[in-house]
């Protein structure tokens, strides 16, 4: 082993140190609580035809002021101190102390006045996303207006004549900052329901930062090797379950800023069909059913669905990388490699140091070594079972017979004789299985 492969697989360990006591250590954060405001009730009635409020989890809704038959709302371009999860917390960007700012929601026809104060150290701008509105409303800085400056407050006023799922975003400096966590939903109800009616309405911002073990700032310069994923700047264990009935027509409207990747948003025990974008909605006669949907950088979907089946189901990126939380991507392959001699060598200047990969990188979270402050789990919360072996952009539906008596902490329990285990040998003889079968 030269010199160059020995310092290689000492930056992997590093990382592989780092990741492995962060699982253990996530065994002992328990998820928070979610907020009163996002648990399991019934959501309120908010537009005609009963059209029930949006809940955004680990988020929450913009307040208005009726002035004059106007809706008068404020948001505050600010740094935010944001914890993802619990033991990574992180100097972001945001609206009224938080990432994602609070979801705009609204009804169409609605006129809105939202005043925009900068308490940024740069100058920036509103962009509503997908709003068709006066062109000097539509927030570009230098082509529609001026830029807001540190300490300005900014009026802009539209009526809302297009109903849909939308967006909001500064468009100035967008790189940093989006990166930083600038972003929102904007919900627009139709005056006239359309499709059946919906039980439960929910929200998810997707998004992706780039934040080094140790380091407190996002990294807006980023154009890949992101490393914390998020629904709503949240990772898992730290996401809020979506807790609905079952029979439940449901609704979940999804958003992408990502600075670079698009999402493929795959539910399990279900299939949907997509029945909106940001450009409108999509007639019955183009949909079709799908269980995963892909979500584009500077778009939204929205799906809709019924949950038939009981559980505790899986939502989740389908990229797999975003599946795991602050994971290094430099290190070299260790696949299959007998580190043993590599680990007497390396532990006579580190004490401690085990190579990681070798066998693969599931279970990692029960080694229970040292790593760096304000960093998390690469991967795993608890579960009913154990630990569940993935973090990042993955969070849970837990469909439930009596969901309002629920706040989704409690895990579902399974009828007798319905959760896979290890075989019988005697039904395995029966079947005319032999698990020491070769092939090839």
């Amino acid at each position: 082993m030269d010199r160059r492969q020995f310092i290689q697989l000492g930056a992997l360990a590093g990382g592989t140190l780092v990741a492995s006591h962060a699982l253990a250590q996530g065994q002992t954060h328990a998820v928070p609580p979610a907020p009163v405001s996002a648990r399991a009730r019934t959501p309120s009635i908010v537009a005609p035809g009963g059209q029930v409020a949006v809940t955004t989890p680990n988020g929450s809704t913009l307040p208005w002021r009726k002035v004059g038959g106007v809706k008068v709302g404020h948001l505050v371009a600010m740094p935010v101190t944001h914890t993802f999860a619990p033991g990574l917390e992180v100097e972001a960007w945001g609206y009224n102390g938080s990432t994602p700012g609070p979801t705009i929601e609204a009804v169409e026809g609605d006129r809105l006045r939202i005043y925009v104060t900068n308490r940024l150290p740069e100058p920036t701008t509103v962009h509503w996303h997908g709003l068709i509105i006066p062109n000097g409303m539509d927030g570009v800085s230098g082509l529609n207006q001026r830029p807001i400056a540190p300490g300005e407050t900014f009026a802009y006023e539209f009526t809302l004549n297009q109903p849909g799922t939308y967006m909001y975003h500064p468009h100035y400096d967008e790189m940093t900052q989006m990166a930083l966590g600038m972003m929102g939903m904007f919900i627009v109800h139709p005056k006239r329901p359309r499709g059946p009616r919906v039980v439960r309405d929910f929200a998810l911002m997707t998004h992706e930062w780039k934040v080094l073990p140790g380091m407190r700032r996002p990294d807006p310069n980023a154009m890949s090797d992101f490393n914390v994923l998020t629904f709503n700047s949240k990772a898992f264990p730290a996401t809020e379950p979506l807790v609905i009935g079952r029979g439940e027509r449901v609704r979940i409207r999804l958003g992408n800023l990502s600075a670079m990747d698009h999402h493929p948003i795959h539910l399990h025990g279900l299939s949907f069909e997509m029945t909106g974008t940001d450009g409108g909605f999509v007639p019955e006669s183009a949909r079709y059913p799908e269980t995963s949907i892909l979500v584009p950088v500077g778009s939204t979907r929205v799906i809709e669905f019924v949950a038939d089946e009981p559980g505790d189901w899986a939502m989740h990126c389908h990229m797999t990388h975003h599946v795991m939380n602050q994971m290094g991507h430099a290190a070299p392959v260790t696949l299959g490699a007998d580190a043993r001699a590599i680990d007497r060598r390396v532990q006579a200047l580190v004490p401690g140091y085990m190579t990681m990969g070798q066998e693969g990188m599931g279970g990692m979270e029960e080694m229970g070594m040292p790593m760096p402050a304000n960093s998390i789990p690469m991967k795993g919360g608890k579960g009913p079972f154990g630990p569940i072996d993935m973090g990042g952009m993955f969070t849970l539906l837990k469909v439930r017979e009596n969901p309002d008596t629920e706040d989704g902490s409690g895990w579902y329990v399974h009828p007798k004789g319905t959760v896979a285990e290890r075989a019988d040998s005697v039904r395995m003889d029966a079947d005319g299985i032999n698990p020491d079968e070769r092939f090839g």
